[in-house]
C-alpha cells in the first residue's frame, strides 16, 4: 500500500456491513496482488462493488421466483409447449438455475455443459461471478479449479479476489487513476446504470481515503433509504432504487416473485431488470413511473 488503509476507512465506506473487519482483512491480503494500492484505486473498487452488492451484503444471486415471475423474467424458457411449465419449478432456485443457465437451452452460452453447472456456477461474489467457463477462468488464475472456485467465491478474501480479477482483467487500475468514474462505470456494466450513485460512493470513498481514519463515523448510505408508502403510487413520478423501502416496495416484490420483505436490496433490482428487459424498458433496475404503471397497473 502507498498508505495506511484502516479498518475504519471501509467501514466508513460500507456502513450497513456488519462484517467489516473480515472483509478489510482479506482486502490487506489481496489488494497488493492486485496493485489496488492508492487511494483513486481502493475508492473506485470499494465504490463500484459496494453498489453492485449493496455495501458487500449481497453475494448471490436470488433465483427464488414465483410462476408469474419466471414467465415474467424468463418468457424465453418458460409457457405454452414446447417450454417448460412454470409451475413446476416455481420457488425451485436449483431447478431453476440448472435449467436457464444450461449452455443446452441458451443462445449465449455460459460454459454450463455438465449435470448442475447451472447451480453450481450461479451468480455469486461482489462481481457476481455467473458460468462454468466464467469460474475456470477465475480459478486458473490462482491455481484451483472451476469447482473449488464455486467454494472460494462464497468467501470473503474469495469474493474479493474474484472481483480484483475482474477489475485487473478489465485494467481498471489505470482507469481509476484517470479518476474516471464514468469510465469504469462504462467497462463494468456496459452503460451508466447506477451512475449517480457510484459517483457518490467514490467521491465520499476518496475524502474517507483522505481523512483522518480515526475521527470517521459510520456514514449514511450513498442510495435513498427514506422509506416509501402506498401513498406514494398517487404520486405522479414515483422513483424506487435499491435503497428504498416500505410497502410499495412489497408490492414490487409480489409482482416479480420474490420475498415480500419491502427492502428494495440487490436482489430485488437485479429482478427489476430482468423484467425491464423482458417488456422492452430500459433495463437500469429502477422502477421510475413508466415501470411502476407497466408492473402495477
Amino acid at each position: 500500500m502507498t498508505f495506511e488503509f484502516k479498518q475504519e476507512h471501509l467501514a466508513a465506506m460500507i456502513p450497513t456491513n456488519k462484517n467489516v473487519a473480515k472483509w478489510h482483512k482479506a482486502m490487506l491480503e489481496i489488494f497488493p496482488k492486485y496493485e489496488i494500492n492508492t487511494p483513486n484505486r481502493i475508492a473506485g473498487f470499494v465504490a463500484q462493488c459496494a453498489h453492485e452488492s449493496n455495501n458487500f451484503n449481497s453475494l448471490e444471486e436470488n433465483l427464488n421466483y414465483s410462476e408469474a415471475s419466471l414467465l415474467k423474467v424468463f418468457g424465453r424458457y418458460f409457457g405454452p409447449a414446447p417450454k417448460r411449465n412454470a409451475a413446476e419449478y416455481a420457488r425451485k432456485p436449483e431447478m431453476i438455475a440448472n435449467y436457464v443457465y444450461m449452455d443446452e437451452f441458451r443462445v449465449s452460452k455460459m460454459g454450463n455443459v455438465k449435470s448442475g453447472d447451472g447451480w453450481l456456477f450461479r451468480g455469486r461474489g461482489l462481481k457476481q461471478l455467473t458460468g462454468r467457463e466464467n469460474y475456470t477462468n477465475f480459478g486458473k488464475s490462482v491455481g484451483i479449479t472451476a469447482e473449488e472456485a464455486a467454494v472460494y467465491v462464497a468467501t470473503e478474501k474469495g469474493a474479493i479476489e474474484s472481483a480484483c480479477w475482474f477489475w485487473n482483467a478489465k485494467k481498471l487500475n489505470d482507469v481509476a487513476d484517470a479518476d474516471d468514474i464514468v469510465r469504469m462505470t462504462k467497462i463494468i456494466n456496459g452503460g451508466d446504470i447506477g451512475l449517480a450513485d457510484r459517483k457518490s460512493r467514490y467521491e465520499a470513498a476518496k475524502k474517507i481515503l483522505s481523512s483522518n481514519a480515526t475521527s470517521l463515523a459510520p456514514t449514511k448510505p450513498a442510495v435513498a433509504t427514506t422509506p416509501v408508502s402506498v401513498s406514494s403510487l398517487t404520486n405522479p413520478e414515483p422513483i424506487l432504487r435499491r435503497g428504498s423501502s416500505g410497502d410499495v416496495v412489497k408490492k414490487i416484490q409480489a409482482k416479480l416473485g420474490l420475498p415480500e420483505d419491502g427492502e428494495f436490496r440487490l436482489s430485488t433490482e437485479i429482478a427489476v431488470k430482468k423484467w425491464q428487459m423482458a417488456n422492452n424498458l430500459t433495463a437500469d433496475g429502477i422502477v421510475g413511473p413508466q415501470t411502476l404503471k407497466r408492473l402495477l397497473g
